[in-house]
């Protein structure tokens, strides 16, 4: 090369952002691709959505016991002979109006499962790296009451676990906390499948370079374990915790549905079920009728969202 010859210019390019990255991600590709998977996500946006906007949405509080009147009770729907339109959807057995108590119970259901979920990837997580990373006898300790409770159906589980904390929490300041009782219940019955999950994943992790890089320099096993494990198990545990969102929201409604939830008095999909049916055969159908309809909307949305990101975050299925 000549000393009057240009030399060539080398242009360095700019290293994407995040929102780049994600608008060429292949997930978001996928899931434009699926209409059923954006259905699904804009049923699951509207319900949740319109339950946490509930005291902006509902036209009455059926907290509000001043507001109700039983002269209002078991009106039917507003488009059906002799309902009023001040009720859309009806009322129920208290004079609630069915509409504005959907959008409140949703969202009870919907806080009560969220908290339990987490609580259950909390601890099944936080076991589940013990057992795999420490291995020994506390791993097949941990295993093993994993096991025991396996035998168990969760909603058992969930209901020996409340009738438990109602008995010992009778009586005391924390008695009438039906909310975390429930959170409480719910979550111990759904930490196994982390536990077991993250073990596996831990039990191959925790022989590869950079965990024996990590012990060389000197680091501590709960900063191997939370540090450097933790990133490389959290695929498959966001899958497992959009499916058990749903399974922990039919939990909840069961509960309720039983009577060993949230009382009447704070409404929740499985409570207007249970109140719903027993007016049944006289003919109020729309107490049980929307409530049972917004239940399996929101469970089947979310378990479609479940199984659509199984399908792209689980790499045995690619």
């Amino acid at each position: 090369m000549s000393v009057d010859e240009p030399r060539p210019v080398v242009v360095m390019a700019r290293p994407r952002g995040r929102l780049r990255r994600f608008l060429d991600s292949d997930m978001l590709h996928s899931f434009l691709r699926s209409p059923l998977v954006m259905g699904a996500a804009l049923v699951a946006v509207l319900l949740v959505g319109s339950a946490f906007l509930a005291p902006v949405l509902a036209p009455h509080d059926p907290y509000d016991l001043r507001s109700l009147n039983l002269m209002d009770s078991e009106n039917p729907p507003s488009w059906v002979k002799g309902g009023s339109p001040n009720f859309w959807l009806g009322t129920d057995d208290q004079g609630r109006d069915i509409y504005s108590t959907i959008l409140y119970g949703t969202r009870s259901s919907v806080l009560i499962s969220l908290a339990a979920v987490g609580f259950a990837l909390v601890l099944g997580v936080s076991l589940g790296l013990i057992a795999g990373y420490r291995g020994g006898r506390i791993d097949t300790l941990i295993m093993r009451i994993a096991d025991i409770q396996l035998t168990f159906p969760a909603i058992l589980t969930a209901l020996m676990v409340d009738g438990i904390a109602q008995v010992m929490l009778k009586g005391t300041a924390l008695g009438n906390s039906h909310y975390a009782i429930l959170v409480v219940a719910i979550g111990l019955s759904y930490w196994v499948q982390y536990a077991r999950t993250v073990r596996g994943v831990a039990l191959v992790e925790k022989n590869k370079d950079y965990v024996q890089a990590a012990r060389l320099i000197g680091l501590s096993s709960r900063a191997i374990m939370f540090k450097h494990l933790l990133p490389n198990v959290m695929s498959p545990v966001l899958v497992l915790a959009t499916i058990n969102l749903a399974l922990a929201i039919i939990t909840e409604a069961t509960l309720s549905f039983l009577g060993v939830g949230l009382p009447s008095s704070e409404p929740s999909l499985g409570t207007m079920i249970q109140i719903g049916n027993k007016y049944l055969l006289s003919g109020s159908w729309w107490m049980v009728a929307f409530p049972g309809v917004t239940l399996a909307a929101l469970v089947l949305a979310v378990n479609l969202l479940g199984d659509w990101l199984r399908d792209k975050l689980d790499p045995r299925l690619r």
